[in-house]
């Protein structure tokens, strides 16, 4: 998770993302405060959930809004593969750090087995926002993305070559017909619950093939509607604490957008974490799933092609 040192307001990202609110009368000085109260609450109530937390302080110089949605730019496998990916954003390339890699080696908490960068695709103008664009399915063999100007096809492909993966792609909006901006407001993934809001999926065949996977995988079912979709209760994450117990991460809103059978199904599936992230949600437009770039176990020692880094086409 990275601490932010200047969150607020992106415009270069608003018109795209509907959640998000440019702050009315009220002072960078103090959204930046809030955002840094949530974020420390979030991040305490993981530590205290006995989940393993490294906390990474953002840099000061430039300045960046979003640095605290430390899961777009970068995303970790269990086989020690590292994806860098392109931004849509400018000034969110500014959050790309690749020494957390080295940071998270050091301690020994994951280990790189390969390196991959998509971010040559910028010039392009493709763009592939890490798990906000992509919700992978390791256990399924398969990820799932819901195509927009910040998750481009062709890259979701390549995503998926990677890992051999089937590519689950489909359109969606929300209820006044817009395209949803991230995969991962519309669908999480646990090992025995699938949130999603399949109301969104457009085209009728598309939401057909979605709900078809996810019966395939076993996991139990939680549909959630368009108002809970805009209370973030798709933008919750699976994270595991120092036991192996499954622990559910979500904010304080889309803990209260669930319904009661909802919250008994994830109940069920781990232990429920949340903190209010009001600021965070209503200025940055994302919510704790956005918040957690997660870290699987650390690759065997003896994983292949140990620091090599694969270049992007046209590299090399």
């Amino acid at each position: 998770m990275v601490r932010p040192a200047a969150f607020g307001f992106n415009a270069e990202t608003a018109g795209t993302n509907v959640f998000q609110r440019a702050p009315e009368g009220v002072s960078g000085a103090t959204v930046q405060r809030r955002a840094l109260a949530e974020f420390d609450a979030l991040a305490g109530a993981l530590d205290a959930a006995g989940v393993g937390v490294m906390v990474v302080e953002d840099a000061t110089e430039p300045p960046s809004p979003d640095a605290i949605f430390a899961c777009n730019w970068v995303t970790f496998h269990p086989d020690g593969t590292v994806i860098f990916y392109p931004m849509y954003s400018p000034v969110r390339r500014r959050e790309r750090r690749p020494e957390i890699v080295g940071m998270l080696e050091r301690m020994n908490a994951f280990d790189a087995s390969r390196v991959v960068d998509l971010s040559i695709h910028e010039t392009e103008s493709r763009f592939l926002e890490g798990s906000g664009s992509l919700v992978f399915d390791h256990a399924g063999g398969a990820v799932y993305a819901s195509l927009s100007p910040r998750t481009d096809a062709g890259l979701v492909r390549r995503a998926a070559t990677l890992f051999g993966y089937d590519v689950v792609a489909f359109a969606c909006t929300d209820g006044n017909g817009v395209p949803v901006y991230h995969t991962d407001v519309v669908l999480a993934l646990g090992r025995g619950f699938a949130v999603v809001a399949a109301v969104a999926i457009a085209e009728a065949a598309s939401r057909a093939m979605v709900l078809d996977r996810l019966r395939s995988t076993g996991r139990e079912p939680v549909p959630i509607d368009f108002d809970q979709v805009s209370n973030f209760a798709g933008n919750i994450l699976e994270v595991a604490d120092n036991r192996g117990n499954p622990v559910i991460v979500m904010s304080s809103r889309a803990r209260a957008a669930f319904h009661p059978g909802q919250l008994g199904v994830l109940e069920r599936c781990g232990r429920i974490v949340d903190a209010d992230l009001s600021t965070i949600e209503s200025v940055g437009g994302g919510s704790a799933r956005c918040m957690i770039a997660d870290v699987p176990a650390p690759a065997s020692p003896s994983a292949k092609n140990r620091g090599k880094r694969e270049p992007g086409p046209g590299e090399g």
